[in-house]
């Protein structure tokens, strides 16, 4: 699953990303931010009215918005698939 088709509200870690399908200037941007392989992430909102774009999502304790075009680009899992099962909450 990729992270733009992603339910809103929905806590997930991001398994990878193709940095090659994202500009640099966004690359840089988004590492400078915390997206990155094992950070979690969570859709809070999608664009405008009938528009995709942007998507808000939270990583960490901040709120960012990004592309749909570059939220395809990162791959997420579920928390439950490895060491989130043991997540208390």
């Amino acid at each position: 699953m990729h992270l733009d088709t992603l339910p809103l509200r929905q806590k997930v870690r991001i398994s990878s990303i193709d940095w090659t399908q994202i500009s640099d200037n966004e690359g840089r941007r988004l590492r400078a931010l915390g997206i990155e392989s094992g950070a979690i992430i969570e859709a809070l909102h999608r664009g405008i009215l009938f528009w995709r774009d942007p998507i808000a999502v939270r990583v960490g304790r901040m709120s960012i918005a990004m592309r749909s075009k570059t939220a395809a680009a990162i791959t997420i899992e579920s928390l439950s698939d490895d060491k989130g099962a043991m997540h208390h909450g």
